[in-house]
């Protein structure tokens, strides 16, 4: 399946919205699939007699070993074959493996379905980087990713909404079979509805390859790597957002058990409010930084840096009262706010990075992104918010995970420093260039 040319008969033209839009659904269920067990954290801790720091490790470092490091390889093939048959398998398989979460009846059974998932998921959204970025053109890029970057926001804010309330009426396992049931459905829908373009198909100029890296074909696996480590533009925008999402996943992997454990939400509350915080605010902000980032492109490149570090400076002060906010109400009001901030990143690196490489880089080079990033943010934000929320409360502090909220602080400023070093070389960059020119 994921070798063929992908041409079958009866497959949809490649029409920009409609493979955006199938796009987007398949990453709403890639984040649902993603954040159930965040979601359902209580009543899995309750049932599996599992630790804070356990959880960390799951929703974290377990998950982001398959997540992150998988990604690599799959994007190399996804580079040399069809990026629709990628995506559609890729779907199948972390689908399958929610259903396992469901079934669960221990930890271990319950990391080793976690696994699974996370090396489904390696396969979904590189080779959609690369499909969206072979569809619209420079200048309605960033638009587009920003547009397929609500899948996140969607995906959490319905996992909320359906994971809570039917947790609340029939148990934590219903919704992990649900879902995994639908994501099985729409992996077969997928593949017989979507077309795969042709690579570079709307590219106008280029930048200039690295060497040994050809403009067209299939780009060598080595190289393409050796380039993009080498490449400090790519490696400043791979480690802000990975800066980033240290913050945001160390929250958002422990924001529902915060709001529950601390600021005395119950399920059915959750399942109405914090999915429409996550749905206004995340998503509201997905939206508007794409808007913003390619007007402020279309002036000048530095916009993909100073986009994202001006909008982090401004969550930050935000994200600090929400984690003091006596009540849920205002803590709810201030999240908002740090969720519209908070993701101004994602598209931002993204669009940078799939115009830095040449096209048959972008599936592997967007897999080399999310390793970096993801890996950081991923894999060690919710590892140490669970480890640093067991260790205060073994040392007697009665508010531990509040405290270790608290620690992610400093990984804004770092981030807003990364990115406006990026900003800076940017600016270096087109400088030269109208030197030359």
């Amino acid at each position: 399946m994921v070798a063929a040319g992908h041409t079958q008969p009866g497959a949809s033209a490649a029409r920009p919205s409609f493979v955006l839009g199938m796009l987007c659904f398949v990453y709403i269920l890639n984040f649902l699939d993603r954040q159930l067990l965040s979601i359902l954290a209580k009543p899995i801790q309750d049932s599996l007699q599992i630790t804070d720091g356990q959880l960390g490790l799951i929703s974290g470092l377990y998950f982001a070993m398959f997540y992150c490091f998988i990604a690599i390889p799959v994007g190399w093939f996804a580079d040399r074959t069809s990026r629709v048959g990628v995506l559609s398998a890729a779907c199948a398989i972390w689908s399958g493996a929610t259903v396992a979460c469901g079934m669960a009846a221990n930890y271990t059974q319950l990391v080793v379905a976690r696994m699974v998932v996370g090396f489904g998921e390696a396969g979904g959204v590189p080779p959609s980087y690369a499909i969206i970025t072979d569809t619209y053109p420079p200048g309605k890029r960033a638009a587009a990713l920003g547009i397929f970057n609500l899948g996140p926001a969607i995906g959490a804010a319905a996992g909320v909404a359906f994971g809570a309330a039917i947790a609340e009426r029939f148990g934590w396992r219903i919704p992990f079979i649900a879902v995994g049931a639908i994501g099985i459905v729409t992996a077969l829908v997928v593949w017989l509805t979507v077309r795969e373009p042709k690579r570079g198909a709307t590219d106008v100029g280029g930048p200039v390859p690295a060497a040994g890296v050809p403009t067209e074909g299939k780009a060598p696996f080595w190289p393409t790597v050796r380039m993009f480590v080498s490449h400090p533009t790519l490696m400043l925008a791979a480690l802000g957002s990975g800066a980033t999402q240290f913050v945001t996943y160390g929250l958002g992997n422990f924001a529902v058990l915060f709001l529950m454990r601390e600021k005395g939400m119950v399920l059915g509350e959750v399942a109405i409010w914090y999915a429409l915080v996550l749905l206004v605010g995340m998503g509201g902000g997905m939206i508007v930084s794409g808007r913003v980032i390619d007007r402020m492109v279309r002036k000048s490149r530095t916009g993909y840096a100073i986009a994202p570090a001006l909008s982090l400076a401004v969550a930050m002060p935000f994200y600090l009262a929400f984690v003091w906010a006596p009540g849920w109400p205002l803590a709810l009001a201030l999240l908002t706010v740090v969720m519209i901030f908070n993701y101004f990143y994602l598209s931002a690196s993204v669009a940078l990075v799939q115009d830095e490489v040449q096209p048959g880089q972008r599936v592997l080079a967007g897999a080399l992104l999310l390793l970096i990033m993801n890996f950081i943010g991923l894999g060690l934000g919710p590892t140490w918010v669970g480890f640093a929320s067991d260790w205060f409360t073994a040392q007697g502090d009665l508010h531990g995970l509040q405290t270790a909220l608290y620690t992610l602080t400093p990984f804004y400023l770092i981030a807003i420093g990364l990115f406006l070093w990026l900003a800076r070389r940017l600016r270096r960059e087109d400088i030269g260039q109208e030197i030359r020119a």
